[in-house]
């Protein structure tokens, strides 16, 4: 899908186009967040096999960008990542690889690319910041991804230092919102509790939260990601990667988020935490000191809000969402 007006000067591809992010950022875009110069391409697995160099040359070379948000990759929650996390690394490894390349090869002027907070070190002192990405290995339920994602900003370096290519990423915490995988053994906790808690209203039963309820996590609202996307697009010219991120202050455990779900999901049964399934880590708490430095006034869609926005598309569009 494309949208233009006027002259346009940019070129923007975003792969992964029709996932949460991409998503969000179609919408924030489409909602006048977009400029004159910009055209919009969002693609998606449908229109290239990203794991496949060729493919992925191909791709380039028909939509010729000038900039790329690169949002494709394989992702899963903790269980699918604890079984398949090879899978994770050499697929993530492949797409990485080949949309970099691409990117180089063909030209573009900028590439920014998605991590995670998952790919800090597992023993770590908290705030976790930008500095500390490789200080020692990832958690051992989703080292796979995690590594994957890492090279992602050992690759950037490589680019900028060997060729001067304007290569960045973005490591988001929890993202959440609209068009999100709901599927609860696959799926993130928050996208996976709503579809429980969904079910547990229709079936008149208790809804059962995996582990104790008690990690703690920071939550971002995939429409203020988006918009914090276009500002890294347009006017962050660092090759080292910068975390978005709600503030330290803002960081809600399990139990509270199941909370703000029930609240929202208007679900009046009862609470039951399977403690015999794993919590994961405990915390990743995140500093966003550096995002702050750049945006002091930048304002986040309030937790409960967000979530009561992101439980009424669910409702809304059931039959599509829970896929």
């Amino acid at each position: 899908m494309t949208e233009a007006a006027g002259p346009v000067t940019k070129r923007i591809l975003v792969t992964g186009g029709t996932g949460l992010v991409g998503s969000a950022i179609r919408k924030v875009v489409a909602d006048g967040e977009g400029q004159p110069d910009e055209e919009w391409i969002f693609v998606s697995s449908r229109d290239a096999d990203l794991t496949n160099a060729t493919e992925t040359k191909a791709l380039f070379e028909q939509h010729k960008p000038t900039h790329v948000i690169h949002l494709a990759a394989m992702v899963g929650g903790l269980f699918k990542n604890i079984r398949y996390n090879l899978d994770f690394w050499r697929k993530n490894i492949h797409i990485n690889d080949n949309v970099l390349h691409s990117a180089y090869e063909t030209g573009v002027q900028k590439v920014v690319s998605c991590l995670s907070t998952c790919i800090f070190p597992d023993k770590t002192t908290y705030p976790i910041d930008e500095s500390m990405i490789h200080n020692g290995p990832p958690h051992s339920s989703n080292f796979g991804y995690s590594y994957a994602k890492r090279m992602i900003d050992i690759q950037n370096r490589g680019y900028f230092e060997q060729h001067g290519c304007r290569f960045t990423a973005v490591i988001p915490t929890n993202v959440f919102g609209p068009h999100d995988n709901f599927n609860i053994e696959d799926g993130h906790v928050l996208p996976g509790l709503i579809h429980k808690a969904y079910l547990a209203k229709q079936t008149g039963s208790a809804l059962t939260i995996w582990g104790t309820g008690k990690p703690r996590r920071q939550f971002i609202y995939s429409l203020d990601l988006a918009r914090l996307f276009l500002w890294v697009l347009r006017e962050y010219d660092e090759v080292e990667p910068i975390i978005l991120s709600v503030g330290e202050e803002d960081e809600v455990s399990i139990r509270e988020a199941a909370d703000a779900i029930v609240e929202a999901m208007d679900f009046k049964g009862e609470l039951v935490f399977d403690t015999a399934k794993a919590d994961g880590q405990f915390k990743k708490t995140a500093s966003n000191a550096k995002l702050r430095r750049y945006l002091p006034s930048f304002q986040f869609t309030p937790f409960r809000q967000a979530v009561k926005e992101t439980c009424a598309w669910f409702s809304t569009n059931y039959a599509d969402a829970r896929k």
